[in-house]
C-alpha cells in the first residue's frame, strides 16, 4: 500500500492580498493543496466568505490596502491568531480604461498608484516583523514592470514602480535570508481585462492556475535557492 504524499506547506502560513479572485484565488488553491494556513484578504467581503468556504485552514480578513488604518486592524486581527508569517504574496492589483495620458483622470492614476503600489508597501511593511527566516515574499509585478503599453500610464508607472520596491526590498532581506520573488505573469484569463481590454483574445493567454503553479514551485525551493524574477508568457506572444 503506498504512503500518502506528505505536504510540503504544512504548518506554514501565507497571507495573500487580492485572494478572492484570480491569480491570487489560484495561488490559493496551489497553497492550501500543499498544507498550507491561509489568510486571504480583499476589499469584496462578500466573496471572501465565498471563497473561505471552498479552502481549508482559510481565515478570510476584508482589508483596502490603500488605507494605513485598515492595513493597521488587519495586522492587530492577524497578531492575535499567527505568530508569524512564512508567505507573502501581495497580489492586490487594479487596471485603468485605455485612456491617453492627456484625457487620463487625476483620480483614476491615484487610486490605481494607491492599490497597486502604496497598498504593497503597507502590507509589506507591516508583515516584516511576522517573516523570519526562510519566508517568501512574491509579489505581483506583472510584464507591465518592464513593458509599456500606450494608454495604460498609471498602470504601468505602478508596475514599474513596483519593480523598483521589490528590487530594493531583496536586497534588504538578503542578511535576513527572507526570499523576494518579483512575479511577472504576461497576458493571464483575469477579469482585469474587462477593464484593460474588453476586447482581448482571451483564447491566446494562459490561466492564473498555470500562473500559481510556478509561483509554487519557486516557493518550495530549497532556502538557499530562490527565483529573483518569474516571467511567465503565454506561447501565443504579443496579443
Amino acid at each position: 500500500m503506498r504512503r500518502k504524499a506528505t505536504l510540503r506547506l504544512t504548518n506554514r502560513t501565507a497571507l495573500i492580498t487580492g485572494g478572492a479572485r484570480g491569480i491570487g484565488l489560484a495561488i490559493a488553491h496551489a497553497l492550501a493543496s500543499e498544507g498550507c494556513n491561509l489568510i486571504l484578504i480583499a476589499r469584496n467581503e462578500s466573496a471572501l466568505k465565498k471563497v473561505s468556504r471552498q479552502l481549508p485552514r482559510t481565515r478570510a480578513l476584508a482589508c483596502d490596502v490603500r488605507d494605513p488604518r485598515s492595513v493597521d486592524d488587519l495586522f492587530r486581527a492577524i497578531r492575535r491568531r499567527y505568530s508569524q508569517l512564512d508567505i507573502l504574496i501581495n497580489n492586490a492589483g487594479i487596471a485603468h480604461a485605455n485612456l491617453p495620458i492627456e484625457r487620463l483622470p487625476y483620480a483614476t492614476w491615484k487610486d490605481v498608484l494607491a492599490t497597486n503600489l502604496d497598498g504593497m508597501f503597507l502590507v509589506t511593511q507591516a508583515s516584516l516583523p511576522l517573516m523570519k527566516r526562510g519566508a517568501v515574499i512574491v509579489n505581483n509585478l506583472s510584464i507591465a514592470a518592464t513593458r509599456v503599453f500606450a494608454g495604460n500610464a498609471a498602470y504601468n508607472s505602478s508596475k514599474h514602480a513596483a519593480l523598483g520596491f521589490t528590487n530594493t526590498l531583496r536586497e534588504e532581506l538578503r542578511s535576513k535570508e527572507v526570499r523576494v520573488i518579483g512575479l511577472l505573469p504576461g497576458a493571464t484569463h483575469t477579469e482585469i481585462w474587462n477593464t484593460l481590454w474588453p476586447q482581448a483574445p482571451r483564447k491566446k493567454m494562459m490561466t492564473p492556475d498555470t500562473v500559481a503553479k510556478a509561483v509554487l514551485e519557486a516557493i518550495l525551493l530549497p532556502a538557499n535557492a530562490t527565483v529573483e524574477m518569474l516571467q511567465i508568457l503565454p506561447t501565443a506572444g504579443t496579443l
